[in-house]
């Protein structure tokens, strides 16, 4: 890498630059997990859980049956082949479910299916395979359904091989045992946790739930998907881009349609999604231009007074204005301006995001991510995206603005240790974003990277 002095992060304006630590630091300082709840097994999915879970009843909670076959006692199938087979007296039926048993004696074998309880007197189970399955022929493929032939839950059948004790039988508590730690607190609920848990008879669990993040964009060149595009418009993506983000982080999102570059229509529209935000997400309208009117907008929401705190200073008190919210410059490419805040009678977080796709992107999955997977309650080292060491692998140098930290779209190669660049630095570039795995990033201090240097790569699947 080519280095260069480190500028001075104090523009002519005298506002000073952000480091993406120190915006980072900020964001997850003013977050809070969320208080837990309880919920039914499937409505707590990707739930982080808040209490240790022990285990009331041994798994499996009887001896049973791990093949459809015949139980049965080992003295009497010992020394069993199939020219000398042995000859037991069927019984009757063991299907799971099954209450009362009947006692396996000398002699005798019981149709035991899979999942089925052990008999009283059995010993093991010998697999339908290794029997005649009551036909006196040969070797069964199977059992006959006992529907369409019940008279073969009875007579004889032929074992032409021996069992050794608990053979094909899964043993009481064999998965686990009555008060065994079934899920530690802070475990992330999927679907093998969720089955445990109605395993163990748990219908309930207490859980932070996941997040509300409600997602809007601004502009009044932006146009719906399906629409069709007039002079001077575009597609909306962003907010569906950040709403996707947002599930993909764990939580619920919900997507407000492109809102005009209006002051009052924007802050209506934020007020009203106050009721079921947890976290509220806007992208466009942060920069300095005339038209963005998120920092005008979010001057007032939600407050007691309408001069807010909007305007930076940081003198506001929060217990009396509701809102307050801080736009800042930060030392990074993609993604300089920002804001961040709490907003509304609850001081709800929320991040305002720059426009432009990539940098609405980049933001988000080093900023918006991390604020989700804390209100989740998630550790620490869960928080952000991992990151690895990786080779730059590119046909030349890349440059990187000195005092920025860059980060710039990357593929990832694991089995060689290597990530080649994605299109160019530009903030629009939305095709090569969607053909990155990883975020290539460049130190401040950094003006050129040549190929073959190695670089921090953030993973994003």
């Amino acid at each position: 890498m080519s280095s260069s002095a480190p500028q001075d992060p104090r523009p002519v304006d005298g506002h000073r630059l952000w480091s993406v630590d120190e915006h980072l630091a900020d964001v997850l300082g003013a977050v809070r997990p969320l208080e837990p709840i309880e919920l039914q097994l499937l409505d707590a999915q990707g739930c982080v859980l808040v209490e240790d879970v022990t285990v009331p009843v041994a798994l499996p909670p009887f001896d049973n049956s791990s093949m459809d076959g015949y139980a049965v006692r080992t003295a009497d199938v010992q020394g069993a082949s199939e020219e000398f087979p042995a000859v037991l007296t069927v019984i009757g039926d063991v299907a799971a479910g099954s209450g009362e048993l009947p006692t396996v004696g000398p002699g005798e074998a019981a149709r035991i299916m899979t999942g089925a309880p052990l008999p009283p007197g059995a010993e093991a189970v010998v697999p339908v395979e290794w029997t005649d399955g009551g036909t006196g022929g040969g070797a069964a493929a199977g059992m006959t359904p006992a529907s369409a032939a019940p008279e073969q839950a009875g007579g004889e059948v032929r074992v032409h091989r021996a069992a050794e004790a608990r053979a094909h039988v899964r043993a009481r508590g064999s998965d686990v045992q009555a008060g065994d730690l079934a899920l530690a607190a802070g475990t992330v609920l999927g679907p093998p946790q969720i089955a445990l848990l109605a395993a163990i008879g748990r219908g309930t669990v207490r859980v932070r739930p996941r997040p509300r993040v409600v997602v809007l964009s601004t502009g009044s060149e932006l146009v719906q998907p399906g629409e069709p595009l007039t002079a001077g418009t575009i597609y909306d993506s962003n907010s569906f881009a950040l709403a996707a983000a947002a599930r993909d982080a764990g939580a619920i999102a919900y997507r407000v349609g492109a809102v005009a570059d209006d002051a009052d229509t924007l802050r209506s529209t934020i007020e009203d999604q106050l009721i079921r935000a947890d976290l509220l997400v806007t992208t466009g309208g942060v920069s300095v231009g005339a038209y963005d009117v998120v920092k005008e907008a979010l001057s007032s929401v939600g407050s007691s007074s309408p001069s807010g705190s909007g305007d930076g200073d940081g003198d506001a008190d929060p217990d009396v204005d509701a809102t307050r919210i801080d736009f800042r410059k930060l030392a990074m490419q993609p993604g300089k301006p920002q804001g961040f805040g709490t907003i509304g009678p609850d001081h709800t977080p929320l991040l305002a995001l720059p426009g432009n796709p990539v940098s609405s992107y980049v933001s988000f999955e080093l900023f918006v991510r991390p604020a989700i997977r804390a209100l989740m309650g998630l550790p620490e080292s869960e928080v952000r995206r991992p990151s690895v060491r990786a080779v730059l692998k590119a046909d030349k140098a890349l440059g990187s603005p000195a005092g920025r930290r860059q980060f710039l779209r990357g593929t990832y190669d694991a089995e060689t240790g290597t990530v080649s660049p994605v299109g160019g630095s530009g903030s629009h570039l939305i095709a090569a974003l969607a053909h990155a795995d990883s975020l290539m990033v460049v130190p401040e201090d950094v003006t050129s990277v040549e190929p073959g240097t190695e670089l921090e790569v953030v993973l994003l699947g």
